[in-house]
């Protein structure tokens, strides 16, 4: 578990950096993930040149990787493939915290450019040394460093292979060094083909799932039938049947490790256990109430004026009820870790984790070892968005290679994902909004009822294992979190409130998925919106803009309404077949209310026998401030639309009284890639403005737009997701 040469101490402490707009060369606070750190945790120069960045963060699937790549060559000058990335490996990266929140590139933007710019400095005073030249009159192209007037002499160049080739900085992060401007940017706000695609399209080892090690067992973990039941009895008699193959069990938590892993699948249905169950899950249709019946911790998260007061005297008043349900990650492929115990007792794990540092603390809780004893090393997985099972099958794997004496790999099955990952939460949103006589919104009123979104491991218990091994349930949470995101309106309302009531313990386990409560909540306020413009008889992209007054909100929404032609007549489509209706809506946010701007214009076909609804066509209108890589911004919306479209379209997980009953991809159906709509991107950048995230703003609008947008070809109003055939023909019914 030793450092690498010229690899950093996992010491620089974790933080979240700045994201407000800064000029180049100025001086400003250091990020707290700078704090007390030195270049050597960053970056290294290797004796060819090629440089090596450390970070806390992850590849998960966004583009990250390429664009912090970007981001490091610009300021070191030199070519993006000579920049590599080692990213979450406890005794080599520093400490980020999570890769959470779209805010990988916002956080690491700054950082890394401060980073890189001292390093350059730092070089072009060897340089300056090495050729008896000053700094300003040093030039850099590609890593090599030559006087400007002579670039081409081979007696007044040096490269950073020579000045620092296999060595060590041995300086500080001061913040000193000037940045670039965006006037001198060469790869960042250029498109990039992503650096983590190559070995997926050729095959190579790329995943955590490809990973083998000499020895390695294949290891399988049984569940209890349903959360809280308690193990009675085992027998493992049959795996006699299997050599080699043995049971681990500690108290409720047991498992199979074998040499091959169809055999540890065949000999995890050979174990004959007893479980003692109980019913404790409320009736699925009654969800919602039982939500607002549980205890909960309140607060008023935004308020404004009187709005009580205001919607009494209002001259028209319109409220709705809306309905989010629980939601799976669905990640294509099952969670997969494997880990290793070391001679020396210490725990090696690869996992696909959004928090190597976070899940490092929680396993050396679970295994009962120091933390600096335990060892992650982030390896992708099959897409997470959240907190699905990666975190709790590097648990597994921990537990059973520590059982075994040999290298154990874990793979979840398909049921296994659907019924133990964490959901995001099920929430019920009420709102109200008032209108004056002029059409104007003069009060608005928002609650919202939600568990917290972010139970993420620290701690032994908060893992499914350290549960079944301790007999304990999890602790119920004292961190409230995410079920207020977007629950603000950014709307110019004189007189709001916006309350959240926090529900202390989640019927299913619950935890952090994309955008959190932001997909929930901007569904309620932007269906609320709409409904609002109809009653003042406005049009709904023209009643947005008079109640917006940032610039930016209304550039978004202008954009994605002149992309999608909204002032002429919608098409009816190539073939419209009897009883379709098409019609067309939209639907603004600024995602967390501090991030990136997005609006949405969504075309749906409605079939009124089938209730079935198509999504034909989807505009974005996005400004995450400076586009790092413009590619890899619309891959993002576009997989966010994507997504965003099943879960308002399909998702929603069943249960009965025991136990989860969505366990594969006929009980939880998601689109199809034959109904993937057609998809455009308008980006707006910004060059002067520091970039937020954009792997998750534009999820939020998609569910109030598709609303809208049946609402808009059907007359009927949707206030429950997902929009399913039957819901429809249920809200068709009620309207006639």
């Amino acid at each position: 578990m030793s450092d690498q040469p010229n690899s950093p101490h996992s010491g620089a402490p974790a933080g979240a950096a700045g994201i407000h707009a800064e000029t180049a060369g100025q001086l400003s606070p250091l990020p707290d993930t700078l704090l007390n750190s030195t270049l050597d945790d960053w970056l290294a120069i290797g004796p060819d040149g090629d440089i090596t960045v450390f970070s806390g963060k992850v590849e998960l699937g966004t583009g990250v990787r390429t664009a912090l790549c970007q981001v490091v060559a610009d300021e070191l000058d030199v070519a993006l493939d000579r920049i590599h990335v080692v990213m979450g490996d406890t005794a080599r990266s520093p400490d980020e915290g999570m890769t959470v929140g779209s805010q990988t590139v916002a956080t690491y933007w700054r950082a890394a450019r401060l980073v890189a710019a001292e390093a350059r400095q730092a070089l072009l005073a060897l340089a300056a040394a090495r050729l008896g030249a000053a700094p300003a009159v040093l030039v850099v192209r590609d890593g090599v460093v030559s006087r400007r007037d002579e670039p081409d002499d081979p007696q007044r160049r040096v490269t950073y292979a020579e000045l620092l080739g296999g060595k060590r900085f041995d300086a500080p992060v001061t913040g000193r060094a000037p940045t670039k401007s965006a006037a001198d940017y060469r790869l960042i706000g250029a498109s990039s083909g992503r650096l983590d695609l190559a070995n997926k399209f050729y095959g190579a080892p790329s995943f955590v799932h490809d990973l083998r090690l000499p020895g390695m067992l294949h290891g399988r973990v049984v569940r209890p039938p349903s959360t809280g039941a308690t193990l009675r009895a085992l027998d493992d008699s049959g795996l006699a049947a299997i050599p080699g193959a043995r049971a681990v069990r500690l108290g409720d938590f047991v498992g199979v490790v074998a040499e091959r892993e169809e055999q540890a699948i065949r000999a995890a249905t050979l174990l004959r256990l007893t479980w003692d169950e109980s019913a404790a899950l409320p009736a699925q249709e009654t969800l919602h109430e039982s939500l607002r019946d549980l205890a909960t911790r309140d607060e008023v998260r935004q308020e404004r004026g009187d709005a009580a007061q205001a919607l009494a005297g209002a001259t028209r008043v319109i409220s709705g009820r809306y309905l989010q349900p629980y939601q799976a990650h669905a990640s294509l492929g099952p969670s997969c870790a494997v880990a290793r115990m070391e001679d020396d007792g210490s725990m090696t794990v690869w996992c696909s984790t959004q928090g190597v540092f976070p899940l490092r603390g929680a396993l050396a809780d679970l295994l009962e070892l120091p933390t600096e004893r335990v060892r992650l090393i982030f390896m992708e997985g099959a897409g997470c968005y959240g907190q699905n099972g990666s975190d709790d099958v590097a648990a597994d794997a921990a537990l059973l290679a520590r059982a075994a004496g040999k290298p154990v790999r874990v793979q979840w099955s398909r049921a296994d994902e659907f019924a133990w990952e964490p959901k995001s939460p099920a929430m019920l949103m009420e709102a109200r909004g008032g209108l004056d006589e002029h059409g104007q919104i003069v009060g608005w009123e928002y609650q919202v009822w939600s568990p917290s979104h972010a139970n993420r491991p620290r701690r032994a218990l908060q893992l499914i294992a350290g549960q079944l091994v301790a007999g304990q349930a999890a602790p119920l949470s004292a961190f409230f979190y995410g079920g207020a995101r977007n629950a603000p309106t950014e709307y110019a309302v004189p007189n709001t409130r916006v309350t959240m009531h926090w529900v202390a313990r989640s019927p299913l386990r619950a935890s952090s998925m994309r955008t959190l409560g932001g997909t929930a909540n901007t569904f309620a306020n932007e269906s609320l919106m709409d409904e609002l413009a109809l009653t003042a008889e406005a049009d709904p992209v023209a009643f947005r803009l008079r109640h917006l007054t940032d610039e930016r909100a209304r550039a978004v929404v202008e954009a994605a309404a002149q992309q999608a032609r909204w002032d002429e007549p919608l098409a009816a489509g190539d073939d419209p077949a009897p009883g379709l209706m098409t019609g067309r809506g939209i639907a603004f946010a600024r995602y967390e209310n501090t991030e990136a701007y997005v609006a949405a214009v969504a075309e749906v076909a409605v079939d009124a026998a089938s209730g079935v609804v198509r999504v034909r066509r989807v505009v974005v209108a996005h400004d995450c401030g400076l586009i790092v890589n413009p590619d890899g911004v619309r891959n993002q919306i576009e997989g966010n639309v994507i997504q965003a479209t099943s879960r308002a379209l399909k998702e929603e997980v069943r249960f009965d009284a025991t136990r989860i009953t969505s366990l594969d991809w006929e009980t939880y159906p998601i689109l199809k890639f034959s109904e993937v709509p057609e998809i455009e991107t308008v980006l707006i950048n910004r060059p002067d403005v520091t970039p937020v995230g954009a792997g998750e703003p534009a999820t939020v609008v998609m569910a109030p737009a598709i609303a809208n947008a049946i609402a808009n070809a059907t007359g009927a109003r949707l206030r429950q997701i997902p929009f399913t055939p039957a819901r429809v023909r249920q809200a068709l019914a009620e309207k006639r």
